[in-house]
This record gives C-alpha cells, sequence and structure tokens, in this order.
C-alpha cells in the first residue's frame, strides 16, 4: 500500500497497512479505533493521560535498570513519556472513551505515540520503528494491568492535589464562619419545624464536621487506589514481565507523583474486577450528599428576603431574574447542587461498569474512569466555588435572634418545673393565641419572673445540661 497523498503516510500493525494523518504520532492500530469507534467527542481526560504516560516512563526506566531494555532506547521513551505526561501531546489522543471495554485502544494510542516521538528523538521519523509500541514501550505490561493502574493513579493524584485541597478550603470558610456567628442563637428546627434553639454557629460546626470528615474518608479511598494491578499481564499471572518489574514500577510512581503506588498481594482479584474504583467512588457520592446538606440548608435560610427564612443574607452574584428587578438567587448553591446531581449519576455508572467483571477482566474500564475522574474534578471545582462566592460572603441577619423569643418549644425548657403535659399545654395554648410560651407560662404556671427568666435563657439551652427534660424529635 503506498500514497501519493502529502497529508497522509503509511504505517503498519499486524493487520497489515493503514493511512494515518502525516502530522499524528499515532499508528495504524489507533487509526483503526478512531475508525471503529466514531461514538462521541468524549476522550480520557488530562489527568488520566498523565498517569498512563507516566507509567510508561517509569516502565522504560526500570526495564533498563533490569537489563531488558536497551539504555539509548529507554532514555528517548522516557524523555517522549514525559511530553506526553506534561501535556505536549495531548491532541494525538484521539480515542473514544466508548471503546474497546478494556481501554487496550487508549493503551495503543499511547504506546504508539511515545514510540514515535521517541523514534524522532533518536533522528528517525515517524513511522520508522526505531521504537517498537509493543516491544520496548510496553514491554513487561499489559493493556489489561496498564489501564485500572493508570485509573487508580490518576484518581489517587487527582483526589489529592484538587478534591481534598477544596475541601480543606470548605472546612476552614465555615470553621471561620460558625466563630463569626457563634454569639447569633436562634431556633434550631427538626422535620422542618420549630425545635429547641441552637447558636447559628453550632449549625455551622456541624458543616464544618461535614467537610472535615469528607476528607478523612477520601483519605480511605486514597488507601484503596493505592494497591494496582500492574504487574498481572494479561490475566494476572505476570506473563512476560520481570518478576521486580511492578514493585520497582510503582515504587518510582510513587517517588514521581508524589502518591502512595504499591503492588497488589493479589493480582487476580486486582485485575479480574473495579472494586475500589466502586468503592472510591461511593466515598465521592458520599461526599457529594455532605456537600449537598451544606449548600440547601444555606440556601433555605437566606430564602426571602422577606417572606422567607431569611437568617442569612447570602453574596449578591449576578442578576436573578429576567423579569422581575432586583430579585437575587442563591445561584452559586444551585450550581453546586447540580453538581452533586451529576456526581450521583456518575456512581451509578461506575457501579454498573463494575458489573462488567467478567473472568479475568472487566470490559468497562474506559466508562468507569470517565465517570470516576469526572466526578472528582466536578466536586472540586464546584466545592471551591461555593466556598469562594457563597460561604466567605456570608451575613447573618436579625432575623434569627429576632424570633427566637416566639419559638414555641422554648417550652421544653419548662419540662423539669412544670412536666412535660403541661409544658405541651403551654406550647399549644402559645400556638392557638399567638402569644409566647413566657407569656402563656406566667399565666399558666406558679413560676416568678426570674424562675421564668432563668428557664427561659437561650444561653442555657444551646449547651449540654439538665435545665430542660426530654423531648421528641
Amino acid at each position: 500500500m503506498s500514497t501519493n497523498n502529502p497529508n497522509v503516510r503509511i504505517e503498519r500493525d499486524t493487520m497489515g497497512p493503514m493511512e494515518v494523518p502525516a502530522d499524528a504520532y499515532y499508528g495504524a492500530s489507533t487509526q483503526r479505533a478512531v475508525l471503529n469507534f466514531p461514538i462521541s467527542r468524549e476522550r480520557f481526560p488530562r489527568r488520566f493521560i498523565r498517569a498512563i504516560a507516566l507509567i510508561k516512563h517509569a516502565a522504560a526506566r526500570v526495564n533498563a535498570d533490569l537489563g531488558l531494555l536497551d539504555k539509548r532506547l529507554a532514555d528517548a521513551i522516557a524523555r517522549a513519556a514525559t511530553e506526553v505526561a506534561d501535556g505536549k501531546l495531548d491532541a494525538h489522543f484521539v480515542v473514544d472513551i466508548y471503546q474497546t471495554g478494556s481501554g487496550t485502544s487508549t493503551n495503543t494510542n499511547a504506546n504508539e505515540v511515545i514510540a514515535n516521538r521517541a523514534t524522532e528523538l533518536l533522528g528517525g521519523q515517524r513511522g520508522a520503528r526505531l521504537v517498537h509500541p509493543n516491544d520496548h514501550v510496553n514491554m513487561g505490561q499489559s493493556s489489561n494491568d496498564v489501564i485500572p493502574t493508570a485509573i487508580h493513579l490518576s484518581a489517587a493524584m487527582a483526589i489529592k492535589e484538587d478534591l481534598v485541597p477544596a475541601l480543606q478550603e470548605l472546612q476552614r470558610a465555615l470553621r471561620a464562619k460558625s466563630q463569626e456567628f457563634w454569639p447569633i442563637i436562634k431556633t434550631g428546627r427538626t422535620h422542618l419545624q420549630d425545635a429547641t434553639p441552637i447558636r447559628l454557629g453550632q449549625e455551622f460546626l456541624g458543616y464544618a464536621g461535614q467537610a472535615e470528615r469528607a476528607v478523612r474518608r477520601l483519605g480511605h479511598a486514597q488507601d484503596e487506589l493505592s494497591e494496582v494491578p500492574l504487574g498481572g499481564t494479561a490475566v494476572g499471572t505476570g506473563i512476560n514481565t520481570h518478576p521486580q518489574f511492578a514493585g520497582r514500577v510503582c515504587a518510582l510512581l510513587s517517588e514521581l507523583t508524589g502518591v502512595s503506588v504499591r503492588e497488589t498481594e493479589n493480582h487476580f482479584q486486582a485485575q479480574s474486577t473495579l472494586d475500589a474504583l466502586v468503592e472510591t467512588s461511593g466515598v465521592l457520592r458520599t461526599v457529594s450528599i455532605s456537600l449537598y446538606k451544606i449548600a440547601n440548608d444555606i440556601r433555605w435560610l437566606g430564602t426571602g428576603p422577606r417572606a422567607g427564612i431569611g437568617e442569612l443574607s447570602l453574596p449578591e452574584v449576578q442578576p436573578g431574574s429576567s423579569i422581575m428587578p432586583g430579585k437575587i438567587n442563591p445561584v452559586i448553591t444551585e450550581s453546586l447542587i447540580q453538581a452533586v446531581a451529576q456526581v450521583i449519576g456518575n456512581d451509578a455508572v461506575v457501579v454498573q461498569a463494575g458489573q462488567g467483571s467478567f473472568f479475568e477482566l472487566n470490559v468497562m474500564m474506559p466508562v468507569a474512569a470517565h465517570n470516576l475522574l469526572g466526578s472528582i474534578s466536578l466536586l472540586a471545582a464546584s466545592a471551591r466555588n461555593f466556598t469562594q462566592q457563597c460561604v466567605v460572603g456570608l451575613q447573618a441577619t436579625e432575623q434569627g435572634p429576632k424570633m427566637l423569643e416566639q419559638g414555641l418549644m422554648l417550652t421544653t425548657a419548662l419540662v423539669p418545673a412544670v412536666g412535660y403535659d403541661a409544658a405541651a399545654a403551654i406550647a399549644k395554648e402559645a400556638a392557638r393565641t399567638g402569644r409566647t410560651i413566657r407569656e402563656v407560662a406566667r399565666e399558666k404556671t406558679k413560676l416568678t419572673e426570674a424562675q421564668l427568666n432563668e428557664a427561659l435563657d437561650p444561653e442555657k439551652m444551646v449547651i449540654p445540661g439538665l435545665g430542660g427534660g426530654p423531648a421528641g424529635g
């Protein structure tokens, strides 16, 4: 097969010659995948490409150290892989996410790009195969262990570098608001109904605790992701790989990335399942639900400003209506809530992908990677935006303290003195007449004004103690 078209060149693989774009670093097998999977415009994200390139870089160096690969070739591969890791050749990663379930086409894409670039670095032309994509770049590897390892590595890096810092920033902002709002006592709410008093700062302390525990849960996910199947090659047996290869590559990857990477002790479970990814996605779903609760509470506390709860004033970031002048909407919280919905949907895909494990291999790895990495990126970006454009600018209004004396559940503090039934009757009378608990209790009990002031002191109701009796939730 030959061509006179200056826009293409001929590359070959085991199926024969194939025309590829003249300026492409990929080869024949990648081009076949481009033609086979014209499904979407979705591609593996930058973080994944970086991870797979780092694996190829480390593999070349280790194979050279083991005496299996000529040092000159290994150095060229490592240099080319570094260029890929740095994003210089992203345009040449052209295979659709919806491809072969093992991600073989993308592993091949990486092998061919790195091989052709390494060939150039050695003075050859693209397609000359001075560096072979399979014999050299893929030495000691299989798509079946490289792709899941790249997913683990890229997810672990994304969590460490993006999501954890974003949640820590949110946690600090929420704790700062907790301290700022600590003097403000307002009516608590359970079942969306008035409950006993609470400090606004205590509510925000709860939100900060959710963010803090989200980071803790992600730590467990990071530990699960650190165990990788590299070294199992085709089915977990490690055929065609040096016994020390995986351990040495993992050590080098840990050094290169600052992320803990270790060879699994059981290649057969690691390579035939996506269990660690399913668990990680579950943690991301939990984190997203925490963020939903925080964002939803804040937007509800900011409802109004006159016909709603109105205890918080949210930052005004843009006009809220094309027809109602002056209307301001809680758009930052709405943005985060929509991101949460997407993460929950992504998790459903990862769960389904986890069920695509048959015998020695999972065959839904690309879509699992796409959704898992998408969730991490989305949560990190939306959490950071929520922190910067909403939380740090929150202000408390006078509405919470103003309505505190009207709260019917202040009667809880009267239970030790008058009993549950009498306190309930006071609450019902106050609700029926529109009077306060203090006013009805003054009329219906023998408590002195000093005793009422002592019992109905909000400051004493927001700390643990026996000033009040048991109350329903």
